[in-house]
């Protein structure tokens, strides 16, 4: 299987495959072992439709309901795969920049982590694009692997024990409180997750965390945000940054567990469309090391308005 670097520290693209021809005995296992290796991938020229998306995704594991974990409901097999554009609904125009939907997009720019806010989160996110901008538009990714490896030993020894607390409602309040008026931002509970996920694979460990993170347990407010920052500004240096720029046909699937990613501006008169489908993590992924020793987030954690 053929590799490119994409960055010195992380991700590969790996060239050759089209990924509606790949199976569980037929080239998924290499990308398995790359995936797990190298936490990012690119495949380019891909010509994926909602069907062999799922298809691809479903490989790596059960399929992200959103609608079914707000809900404490049974995941469906094949929700729809959501659509991150700024097309209208009827598919005849543009959205207005300053629209809930678009404005819930850039909320997408904060440094973040897919469905930390979910009752089980995420362990790979399979994008595809399908119309680009001009200019702009462009995925940055971070490896928390690699910042893992860097970070000081007293930073480790903190955020080993530490357990962060997540929920999708600050970085959308930090980008437009009336975000909160959409059900897609106002039905999610607040979640509690430890700071570190280790690979069951590898071995390797990489910081957990996300813009979505509010709180740590046990920690005061004052101490906490001062603790994250300074996790999030480490982790988001330049030399752990990966900017993808975007061409139509272009399929990323990335490691939740071991990176973290924002998207970048564009000229909002024109479209944007990629889709997205998260596959959620099993205890083979090492979800049951990730969930907090001392039990799941507790009602008094859970972050509130007049809080926040």
């Amino acid at each position: 299987m053929e590799t490119k670097p994409l960055h010195p520290r992380f991700g590969v693209e790996i060239c050759g495959i089209d990924l509606r021809d790949v199976t569980a005995e037929r080239h998924y296992p290499e990308i398995r072992d790359q995936f797990e290796r190298h936490s990012l991938l690119l495949f380019r020229g891909q010509a994926l439709d909602e069907e062999s998306q799922n298809d691809f995704a479903l490989l790596f594991g059960p399929l992200e309901d959103r609608v079914a974990d707000a809900a404490r409901a049974a995941p469906r097999d094949r929700p729809p795969v959501p659509k991150l554009s700024n097309k209208d609904a009827e598919g005849t125009g543009l959205r207005a920049a300053d629209s809930l939907a678009v404005l819930s997009l850039i909320a997408n720019q904060h440094w973040h982590t897919d469905s930390t806010f979910l009752h089980t989160p995420a362990l790979i996110n399979v994008i595809a694009a399908h119309v680009v901008p001009s200019s702009g538009g462009e995925t940055e990714l971070v490896s928390t692997r690699a910042a893992w490896q860097d970070l000081p030993d007293a930073m480790k020894r903190r955020a080993e024990s530490a357990v962060l607390l997540h929920s999708l409602l600050p970085s959308r309040l930090r980008t437009n409180p009336g975000l909160l008026q959409l059900p897609e931002v106002s039905r999610y509970q607040s979640q509690a997750w430890r700071a570190v996920w280790p690979n069951p694979a590898t071995g390797e460990k990489a910081l957990y965390i996300a813009g979505h993170v509010y709180g740590v347990r046990g920690m005061p407010q004052d101490e906490a945000d001062a603790f994250v920052a300074e996790l999030m500004a480490f982790c988001t240096q330049p030399q752990y940054v990966y900017s993808h720029a975007w061409r139509p046909g272009d399929v990323l699937v990335w490691d939740e567990r071991a990176t973290m990613h924002r998207g970048r501006p564009w000229p909002y008169e024109e479209e944007r469309t990629l889709t997205s489908c998260c596959v959620s993590a099993r205890d083979v992924d090492g979800l049951a090391g990730v969930r907090p020793p001392d039990g799941p987030l507790r009602s008094e954690e859970a972050f509130t308005l007049k809080a926040g």
